[in-house]
């Protein structure tokens, strides 16, 4: 699979329910169609953090990369996430003066915990077929 270089790829645990939902919040308010999406664990995901030189094992939830650019990992990539969705979203980037220290404390405390309060999966749901197209495979 070519890697789009006009698109942001959001790599995402594709088994848990918190970040599922994150992915389907993201898609509804994307309205420049910037961003696409894998799960870490998929072929491309694994390639895209091995390009990188990102231990897996130290990323468990959510990466951004932005090809030929940049990568975010934990509170920054949902922060810089943030900064592309419509609505009052974009407010949350306001959130990157707090120290990193404390915001990856707190993005690392939800993710330790989020098969425990909102479930996990067996496997990575399917797309449906509006949305496949955003899903890179």
């Amino acid at each position: 699979m070519e890697i789009p270089k006009n698109k942001q790829i959001v790599l995402f645990d594709g088994v848990c329910n918190l970040c599922h939902n994150a992915v389907q919040f993201i898609i509804k308010r994307d309205p420049k169609d910037k961003f696409v999406f894998a799960s870490l664990d998929s072929e491309i995901g694994e390639k895209l953090l091995s390009d990188r030189h990102i231990d897996r094992s130290k990323i468990d939830s959510i990466v951004l990369i932005i090809p030929d650019d940049a990568y975010f990992i934990k509170s920054d990539a949902a922060l810089e996430i943030s900064k592309s969705l419509s609505s009052i979203y974009p407010i949350f980037s306001y959130f990157s003066i707090l120290p990193q220290a404390f915001r990856d404390f707190v993005y690392d405390l939800i993710a330790k915990n989020r098969y425990r309060i909102f479930g996990k999966k067996e496997e990575c749901p399917l797309p449906s077929p509006a949305q496949r197209e955003k899903f890179l495979s």
